[in-house]
């Protein structure tokens, strides 16, 4: 990501609560914001809205007590990190290729830092429906239960790659979908969980 538009822990922080308090229809004071931040000074927020503002998530009206408007042009793009090979595992780069945006996307409960896109390549989850070119939807996590396709890294190569989480013997393993592929049984760990998949024509 840019650092130019890249945000802090705090800044994170700060954004969501006024993205929360902005759904409840009524934006917060800069008051209200050092209240939940457990900030002493007022000035202190508005360094906060500040820079938020700069990075291009929210503009004010000066001398308005609740005048926070969210941008959602900004706020509502998921990047597209990395293509990841949906054939033989290989090695998928941290490089934003473009954006989704999240009002095409049904992400349940999922915030946007819960959440990261990946280009498919590939064929060899073709009988799941997932086909070359495709944008995964995936959430961030570390385990996932038997029968869920998941990004995984495999470690002795640091490659990454899309299958489906299977077991066998109590041991997790990947699971291709297409008949033409093998299943890989090397140590992997899991990056996320597939939650939709993203086709343009």
């Amino acid at each position: 990501m840019n650092e130019k538009t890249e945000l802090t822990d705090k800044q994170k922080k700060v954004l969501g609560f006024i993205q929360e308090r902005v759904r409840e229809n009524l934006p917060p004071t800069i008051r209200e914001i050092g209240e939940y931040m457990g900030f002493s000074s007022t000035g202190t927020v508005r360094d906060y809205l500040e820079a938020l503002e700069k990075k291009g998530y929210l503009k004010r009206t000066e001398n308005l007590a609740r005048s926070i408007e969210l941008l959602r042009e900004k706020l509502n793009r998921i990047p597209i990190i990395a293509s990841i090979p949906a054939g033989p595992a290989n090695l998928a780069y941290e490089d934003i290729e473009g954006y989704v945006d999240a009002d095409d996307l049904f992400l349940g409960r999922a915030s946007q830092d819960d959440v990261f896109a990946l280009r498919v390549k590939g064929d060899s989850m073709v009988e799941a429906g997932i086909m070359d070119g495709d944008i995964a939807i995936l959430k961030k996590q570390r385990s996932g239960e038997n029968g869920d396709i998941i990004a995984a890294l495999i470690e002795r190569d640091n490659e990454v790659t899309l299958k489906r989480l299977r077991y066998k013997n109590a041991k997790p393993y990947l699971e291709p979908a297409n008949n033409q592929y093998q299943p890989i049984f090397q140590t992997f760990s899991i990056l996320g969980t597939l939650i939709t998949i993203v086709r343009k024509y």
